[in-house]
């Protein structure tokens, strides 16, 4: 299938009350293991690539072999960039073919993040590509820090997320209401009211991020009171981390000349077996024939 925008993905989602995992895309393997566990679940997907994650992957070529992958695959996949930050990252990823763009303003002050996000919406609109704004700040950082902490005092605020929506025209915006990105230091508390709230402001699907450590219930909790996409990636690259070290462990009894290939097949594994996990959760397994006229 060609790829499909994010406006597209997230309207079937609400329809029928589920949503679309966002993993993040950061080299071969973990490519082909969120495509493997879409096919096999027959699961829509959202293939994220990170700006932050652009110092270890190349952008064109990754978009190339997701779009080849998506074609092959025959399953609805929408190619977002994640946590875009920059102008020329941005049109960059409209270049390379992207079907969505994630602008993340949410570290601006309010009437700047307004501004700038509504800029990539009018730059984006030419060519049908979705775009998804941030609103509230999440815990933790894109980065790769170990342990975060959500500030409720940075919650996303009920009547600025209505004011944003209109005055953006982005189609999907991302929420702070106790999540974060990275490991959670202690136990996440989702502020459930706030998102009921704000869902019944704003009128279009809303994002969480920071989705690795979230319990299954409060996860379709979240989606009933108007969650369409779940970005996850610390829980993928946790499980690959976890068998590269059994394996390595393993291979210290005797290591053989493929021991790099068992170990990037067992690693791949495990992703392909978390992601998979996390579509059940997400309730989007078996969803992808929805998708038969788009």
């Amino acid at each position: 299938m060609p790829l499909i925008n994010l406006k597209d993905m997230l309207a079937l989602a609400a329809e029928h009350k589920f949503a679309v995992g966002a993993f993040n895309a950061i080299d071969s393997n973990f490519i082909d293991a969120v495509f493997a566990a879409a096919q096999e679940q027959q699961s829509p997907v959202i293939i994220n690539v990170a700006e932050v994650h652009l110092q270890y992957i190349d952008l064109p070529s990754a978009a190339e072999y997701i779009k080849k992958k998506a074609h092959q695959a025959g399953i609805p996949v929408c190619l977002n960039l994640d946590h875009g930050l920059t102008l020329p990252t941005i049109k960059a990823a409209i270049d390379c073919g992207f079907s969505s763009i994630m602008f993340d303003g949410s570290s601006l002050p309010y009437e700047d993040n307004i501004r700038q996000t509504r800029e990539v919406v009018e730059l984006c609109r030419p060519y049908n590509i979705s775009v998804e704004g941030e609103l509230g700040a999440v815990g933790g950082d894109e980065g790769g820090a170990l342990e975060s902490s959500a500030d409720a005092a940075l919650y996303t605020k009920v009547e600025e997320a209505k004011a944003f929506v209109e005055q953006t025209g982005i189609d999907a915006l991302a929420v702070a209401i106790g999540n974060t990105h990275g490991k959670y230091k202690g136990e996440p508390k989702l502020d459930f009211q706030r998102l009921e709230d704000i869902n019944k402001a704003v009128g279009i699907p809303l994002v969480l991020h920071g989705g690795s450590g979230i319990s299954a219930e409060d996860f379709r909790k979240t989606i009933e009171l108007g969650i369409c996409k779940i970005n996850f990636f610390t829980g993928m690259s946790q499980a690959a981390l976890d068998s590269l070290a059994a394996s390595m462990k393993a291979a210290e009894s005797g290591g053989k000349y493929n021991q790099y290939l068992i170990i990037m097949a067992h690693m791949q594994q495990a992703v392909r077996q978390t992601v998979a996990e996390q579509m059940h959760i997400f309730n989007s397994v078996n969803k992808a024939e929805h998708y038969a006229g788009t």
